[in-house]
């Protein structure tokens, strides 16, 4: 369990800074320099997953069972998977609407896929894991939309630059929710078990 955590720490802490430290962010980017920067927020966050899937690996079957998830657990967390797949390739498709409304679909992936997770596995590896991810994922979505009000303040006033609006698609959208949707089908059918060993579904 010390392994999982520590790459917790690591890993959740490194994506952390814009919640609790964004002023020395923005100082040890000026400091260090872009390129140098990004160097060891990827170092570190390499090393802080490789921990924690190590970690996790090793303890999850051995540890305790905290509940038993109800009959309709594993269903209801395949259906959360499709929602978080949609919302993952949103974050990373142009001109999509769910993007544009949504603002950081990224984080909100993480949010339900974290959720899902939680809802079929009640081991305490389990919730450590999934657990520490739903915690950040709240966190930094709060964050990430504070920084958006003071952006769309500082636009409005005349003061900073703002974020512009981008043009949508709907192409572009049913395209971004074409691929999250093919992409649960394949981990719902066989991806997941070939990744992680573990059928979604337990057939």
């Amino acid at each position: 369990m010390a392994l999982l955590i520590l790459g917790l720490v690591l890993f959740l802490g490194v994506h952390s800074t814009r919640i609790f430290a964004e002023n020395w962010r923005q100082a040890t980017l000026e400091r260090l320099g872009a390129k140098a920067y990004k160097g060891a927020y990827t170092l570190v966050s390499l090393v802080g997953l490789g921990l924690l899937m190590f970690g996790f690996d090793q303890v999850r079957w051995d540890s305790p069972v905290l509940w038993a998830p109800p009959v309709w657990a594993k269903h209801g967390a395949a259906l959360l998977m499709l929602l978080s797949m949609v919302l993952l390739a949103c974050a990373h498709a142009p001109r999509n609407a769910i993007k544009a409304k949504l603002h950081h679909p990224m984080v909100l992936s993480v949010k339900v896929w974290a959720l899902a997770h939680l809802l079929a596995n009640p081991r305490l590896a389990d919730v450590v894991l999934f657990g520490a991810f739903l915690l950040w994922s709240v966190l930094n979505f709060r964050a990430a939309r504070q920084r958006d009000r003071l952006a769309a303040a500082d636009a409005e006033a005349g003061t900073g630059a703002g974020a512009e609006l981008a043009e949508v698609s709907s192409a572009a959208t049913w395209r971004a929710v074409g691929i999250g949707v093919v992409v649960w089908g394949v981990l719902l059918s066989r991806g997941h078990a070939w990744l992680f060993g573990v059928s979604p579904l337990g057939v």
